[in-house]
């Protein structure tokens, strides 16, 4: 049985303000915000939304026999999340399904597997987090930037632990063999490898709603004939485009929506069933391995990498921002470590392009993009050296860092450890102390009324040795005073008789006298 593979891509960048050299050292935020929010929301409008909104009735339509792949920039999912966060909730739902398998890439859209692999490791694991927190899934199949694919790369994928890879299915590697199997890396056995259907997607993709073709208009039954026609040993077609194909590239006036509606009534009529890149690599074993020594893409008729890194102002940027990258991963500063995401997007280096017509650039020319983004570079590569200045070496640095952050790791441990020290001691201390104050509690109270009592005793001592030379007026009120205080009326009511019975001779005395 035939299974058709759908991958939609979703991506946008942080677009850049216009950043003159006069702003570098003073102004540090880099982003035109109106322009980011403005175009996030209307391609929401237009293509995120009625899409999900599409493939969720699709999925609910078939019981469940609609699948489909999404692979997420982190760049679009935080705009989404602040500009659009109803296409958020669509992919919740989508995901709530069971029929919707997200991919990982980088956190950053980047670039960063041709050059630095340590920060590429670094986004990925960013990515996977962010796709895991928000959908409930941990990627399983690995898409880089813009398909871009070599034996180098897939050597770091297989070591971060995928399963499979999205590549182009480009001919300078095919050859003379079918985008229709699955296939291995050749450095890397164990990690299976997808190939885009170029002709297939690009129907959809670019050529649907062109007047000018010759199998112009496409229609579902049509193209599902086309995939039945395939050779019986084919058992797969991945379709692998970008989603905005879905209502902004492909208008709905175009009849783009009613075509995917259709797709799987036709499809089940000849037998073709829908599955997700995971249930694909599952189901089929790879036919043959795959080499690639250069770096391939799904961009361009070369299918190279020369839509980013083709000219000299490209290459410039490109190598003049990673030359601060080892320096940027020893920093703890969010807002830093968030704006180098944000620059390595390979948007930024495409809009430099000089090979191709750049129609959805923001500049006037690649040369005002250039000198925009290394503006902006200027007055990033100020605030790295702030932080870490450029006369430490980077080893130097890294030892430094080490260093702290061992006694920092040394400082926590000791802090666990009194703590636990501390709570033991609380939990044995009641079991020593708790009974014998029960015990003697009644024998407190009588020691302190016996304290009172002698209190009183030796008062009562002091006012009847003073009083003895008193008049016998001033005799009486201090009885008084002595009866009055019943703790210890029953004792000492007596002895301020005695008292009263003293002065009174002695005051006879002396008046005989």
């Amino acid at each position: 049985m035939k299974n058709i593979c759908f991958y939609f891509q979703i991506h946008q960048p942080h677009r850049l303000k216009r950043y003159r050299f006069f702003n570098i050292g003073g102004d540090h935020y880099y982003y035109d915000d109106f322009a980011n929010e403005d175009f996030i929301q209307r391609v929401a409008e237009v293509s995120f939304v009625p899409a999900n909104r599409l493939m969720l009735e699709m999925i609910k339509e078939y019981n469940g026999k609609f699948k489909a792949a999404f692979s997420i920039s982190g760049v679009a999912l935080d705009q989404m999340e602040i500009y659009a966060p109803e296409v958020i909730d669509g992919f919740k739902e989508l995901a709530d399904t069971g029929c919707v398998e997200f991919l990982s890439e980088t956190q950053g859209h980047s670039l960063a597997s041709l050059i630095d692999p340590e920060g590429f490791k670094k986004q990925v694991k960013e990515h996977d987090d962010k796709i895991e927190s928000l959908f409930g899934q941990r990627p399983r199949i690995f898409r880089n930037t813009e398909l871009i694919y070599s034996d180098d790369i897939a050597e770091l994928v297989y070591d971060m632990g995928f399963a499979g890879m999205i590549t182009p299915g480009a001919k300078r590697t095919l050859g003379w063999k079918s985008p229709n199997y699955v296939y291995k890396s050749a450095v890397q056995p164990k990690l299976k490898l997808l190939m885009r259907n170029p002709r297939f997607s690009d129907d959809i993709a670019t050529r649907f709603s062109n007047y000018n073709w010759s199998e112009y208009p496409l229609t579902a039954d049509k193209f599902i004939n086309w995939i039945a026609a395939t050779p019986k040993e084919e058992q797969i077609v991945n379709l692998f485009m970008n989603y905005e194909a879905l209502g902004n590239f492909q208008k709905k006036s175009s009849g783009i929506f009613d075509f995917m509606r259709a797709l799987p009534r036709f499809a089940a009529e000849k037998n073709i069933g829908f599955a997700t890149p995971s249930e694909v690599l599952n189901m089929l074993k790879p036919v043959d391995s795959i080499s690639s020594m250069h770096p391939i893409s799904w961009v361009g008729e070369e299918r190279d990498i020369s839509a980013w890194l083709g000219n000299t102002l490209q290459q410039e940027a490109f190598h003049k921002l990673y030359e601060v990258a080892e320096r940027v991963g020893m920093s703890q500063s969010r807002r830093l470590l968030q704006d180098w995401n944000y620059l390595q997007s390979s948007d930024h280096f495409y809009y430099m392009g000089t090979k191709h017509d750049l129609p959805f650039s923001p500049y006037g020319s690649p040369y005002e993009a250039f000198n925009t983004y290394m503006n902006v570079l200027s007055d990033f590569k100020e605030r790295v050296d702030a932080e870490f200045p450029s006369s430490i070496e980077n080893e130097e640095l890294n030892a430094l860092l080490t260093t702290i952050h061992n006694q920092a790791d040394e400082i926590d441990r000791l802090e666990d450890k009194i703590k636990k020290l501390e709570a033991k001691k609380k939990v044995s201390a009641p079991e020593a102390t708790d009974k014998p104050p029960l015990k003697h509690a009644p024998a407190k109270k009588e020691a302190k009324v016996k304290t009172t009592v002698a209190d009183v005793k030796a008062e009562d001592k002091a006012e009847q040795a003073t009083n003895v030379n008193t008049e016998p007026d001033k005799a009486m009120p201090i009885a008084k005073k002595t009866a009055e205080k019943p703790a210890v009326k029953a004792k000492s009511e007596a002895k301020p008789k005695a008292a009263e019975k003293k002065p009174a001779p002695a005051t006879k005395v002396k008046t005989k006298k």
